[in-house]
């Protein structure tokens, strides 16, 4: 099996071919537009009914090389998959295929097909980098223009991945506002200084946003963008961290299935503050960077149901008798039979690892309490 990823490189790019490069983003934009405008004047998304109504007039009128007209097309189709509306396409970036790419390992360079022919940028990349495109043949790129002015190319390269066997070990990830990430295994990732970092970010656009001028829209991008960062910046070190306790020990990783829980969350009467604080932060890309990093790893990945998660104990298995009521209060919880008591957290990070291991290996006796009939088992349930 493999796992493609998307390895991120900066380009050097003399001053001489910056206009040629602007020029065939123009260009590669210009067409993805009018692709588009053809698209929902004739209401055809069809791949290949739509390219031979664009493709000629598409080409004589940007003066396109024929594969980038092909990939504007491309472009223009999965983007309207993707989204609702697409509206207009920026001169940002451009995609490139086998025909209109090619990497060079001895030197570190690519070849890029611009609009007026091939040419070949150095790479400033590290070892990292290198690393990643060691032996690699890649035949697939973006090559993208930030606002600072700078050439990027995200080159798409495959890598091997080993077998994601059973494993009866099992570290159950629980995930919340008030700590971003509990793991069973102790590891934790405290959310007080990330609300802070959020609320902080959330006054300013507020501050900003009654300015209503040119250039306060501005800085509501640029605002935007860093706390967009910030975000990615600590999934990415919260999940290099998961997959890397999960792989020393052999272990997978458990995650509660929150598909549709902000729908629900938001269905309750609560403030505008705690609306925002409950949607903003990006729950569902940590799960993807833990996903593609424990593909790489040989790590499995598991989903369980949410119910009752953080209302059991994972000493006794007993949730409270009485429904609507719980033996957790805020950070704590201590249980009503057996007396165990702790983080609360912790406590249903540790019932996320038993249903995971349940899952990981069907084997394992289906979850029940010992003290009484109620327990938990695995079923689907629609929302913690």
């Amino acid at each position: 099996m493999s796992q493609t990823i998307s390895v991120r490189c900066k380009l050097i790019v003399p001053q001489e071919l910056r206009q040629e490069i602007d020029r065939t983003l123009q260009g590669f934009a210009n067409a993805c537009n009018q692709i588009l405008d053809t698209a929902k004047q004739k209401n055809c998304w069809n791949t290949a009914k739509l390219h031979h109504l664009v493709y000629r007039p598409v080409r004589a009128a940007t003066g396109l090389k024929a594969n980038h007209v092909c990939q504007a097309l491309r472009r223009v189709i999965s983007n309207a998959k993707a989204v609702k509306q697409v509206h207009k396409f920026r001169p940002t970036s451009l995609t490139l295929d086998v025909r209109t790419f090619k990497y060079r390992e001895s030197d570190q360079a690519v070849g890029v097909t611009l609009m007026s022919g091939r040419v070949w940028l150095k790479l400033k990349i590290g070892g990292y980098q290198i690393a990643l495109l060691r032996g690699q043949t890649p035949t697939s790129a973006t090559l993208s223009k930030t606002k600072q002015g700078d050439y990027y190319i995200n080159i798409a390269v495959e890598l091997d991945t080993p077998p994601t066997g059973k494993t009866p070990k099992v570290i159950g990830v629980d995930l919340g506002r008030r700590d971003i990430a509990t793991a069973s295994n102790g590891r934790s990732w405290s959310g007080e200084h990330i609300q802070a970092v959020r609320d902080r970010f959330s006054r300013v656009r507020a501050k900003v946003q009654s300015k209503r001028t040119r250039s306060s829209r501005r800085l509501l991008r640029r605002l935007s963008g860093r706390e967009r960062r910030y975000q990615t910046w600590l999934n990415h070190n919260i999940s290099k961290t998961l997959v890397r306790d999960a792989q020393a020990i052999g272990a997978a990783l458990a995650f509660e299935d929150l598909t549709g829980i902000r729908d629900c969350l938001n269905q309750k009467s609560r403030s505008k503050a705690e609306r925002r604080r409950t949607n903003n932060w990006a729950f569902y890309q940590l799960r993807m960077f833990v996903t593609y990093k424990a593909a790489i790893a040989g790590v499995p990945v598991v989903l369980v149901p949410p119910a009752y998660t953080s209302q059991t104990c994972h000493k006794c298995l007993h949730i409270h008798p009485e429904q609507g009521k719980s033996y957790r209060s805020g950070k704590l919880f201590k249980c009503g039979h057996c007396g165990w008591e702790g983080d609360a957290d912790y406590n249903a990070a540790q019932v996320i690892s038993l249903l995971g291991a349940t899952v990981n290996s069907p084997e394992i006796p289906k979850l029940s309490c010992p003290l009484g009939p109620l327990g938990i088992g695995i079923k689907p349930a629609p929302c913690a």
